[in-house]
């Protein structure tokens, strides 16, 4: 955990760590490999993979976010990945949609309603065991404490959880995407709320890996209504996720990849 830089959190996190969008296989596989240390080797909440990858058939329709030391060789630290909907079947439910079927409120908010191309899912945070070395970490796969935000001489700021919120905003923003869901453990999301973030509780708990609840999040809003103090971080972090949608775009002619849109 890194102190607060009162000045700028994005200079504050530009020292120790790079957040990138994981759009080629090797960057994909890396997170692949994050993700199997985490929830098939640490969590046990997988099945362990020979080939060391932690993948389900989301993950075809799904783009990610990759962060990793600055320093050489480039640590990787933590993932996340936005699900969209399958563009071969629209209406296929999200991961949460099916674990959540029976608790949704859809006087809430009935996703299967909504523009099916605008709507997505965060899922997969996940931090390596490395960068989880506080006690109660060991048990959950991203992990933000009280003590994160206390004021002090030496306040904390908890970058790695924050910079994969943020990067998976980014991403959903890059795939033009407006309203975003999440099945979290309720502390996480409360926490959010500690940035700005406004996260709605669109149904039932459920226990899944623990207990779970199904919210809800618009990505205008987030971007919008975040703290003051994290839009340098928010810069950073948009600007450099952006930049791999463009560079994998003049790479790959953007086939197959969601076209990045302003912001």
């Amino acid at each position: 955990m890194q102190f607060i830089d009162r000045v700028n959190l994005g200079e504050g996190f530009s020292k120790y760590f790079r957040v990138d969008a994981a759009l080629d296989e090797d960057l994909k596989n890396e997170v692949f490999h994050i993700r199997h240390s985490v929830y098939c080797e640490d969590l046990q909440f997988e099945r362990i993979r020979p080939d060391g990858r932690e993948i389900d058939h989301f993950d075809a329709h799904s783009v990610h976010c990759l962060l990793r030391t600055v320093t050489a060789p480039l640590r990787p630290v933590g993932c996340a990945r936005v699900v969209l909907t399958d563009p071969r079947d629209p209406a296929a439910p999200l991961p949460f949609e099916v674990a959540c079927a029976s608790v949704l409120d859809r006087s809430i908010i009935d996703p299967a309603k909504l523009p099916r191309e605008r709507v997505a899912e965060i899922s997969r945070l996940a931090v390596h065991r490395d960068y989880r070395r506080r006690r109660g970490e060991e048990h959950t796969p991203v992990h933000i404490d009280n003590s994160d935000f206390a004021e002090g001489e030496r306040p904390r700021f908890p970058f790695v959880p924050t910079s994969l919120l943020l990067g998976a905003v980014a991403l959903a923003d890059c795939c033009g995407i407006d309203t975003v869901f999440v099945l979290t453990e309720p502390r996480l999301a409360a926490h959010f709320g500690k940035l700005g973030v406004e996260v709605i509780q669109i149904g039932q708990p459920i226990e899944h890996r623990g207990r779970r609840i199904p919210s809800v999040m618009h990505v205008e809003e987030i971007i919008r209504n975040m703290r003051p103090i994290l839009h340098p971080l928010w810069q950073l972090v948009r600007a450099e996720i952006g930049r791999g949608f463009e560079e994998a775009g003049r790479v790959q002619g953007r086939q197959g990849l969601p076209a990045a849109q302003g912001g």
